[in-house]
Parts: structure tokens; sequence; C-alpha cells
């Protein structure tokens, strides 16, 4: 497993468990949110560099897409 998998796994374990915990979601429900969402597109486009940015930082990221439906600009 590269180094970048790795980072992307953890990431989304951990936004996957913040979902759970501080939405209240199942963890179907948060996978679904989290590999279904245009921020899980950015995470995977290693050019963005997303995937190695803070858990807190993707996840305000992540929540602004849930609550509005479009990442957050710039």
């Amino acid at each position: 497993m590269s180094r970048e998998s790795f980072m992307i796994e953890e990431l989304v374990k951990d936004l996957v468990l913040k979902l759970m915990e501080e939405q209240k979601m199942s963890m179907s429900n948060a996978l679904d949110a989290v590999y279904n969402s245009d921020t899980y597109e950015k995470i995977l486009d290693l050019e963005t560099g997303l995937f190695a940015q803070s858990t807190a930082y993707v996840y305000a990221i992540l929540q602004r897409e849930l609550k509005e439906g479009r990442i957050m600009a710039g």
C-alpha cells in the first residue's frame, strides 16, 4: 500500500467516525455520505493535496458540502 493510499484510508475512517459522533449518523449513512461526496473525489485526486490535510480541515469542507450541497470554494 502506498503512503498516499494509507493516508486516504485513515482520513476517510476519521471522517466517518466524526460524522457518526457529531451528526449521530449510522456507520452505513456516514460511509455513504463520505464516499458519495465531491469532497471524497477531491481527496482521491492527489494533485489537490487534500488527502494530506488535517481531519478537521477536510471535515469542515465535507460538512459544508453536506449542508449546502457544494464544496467550499477556494
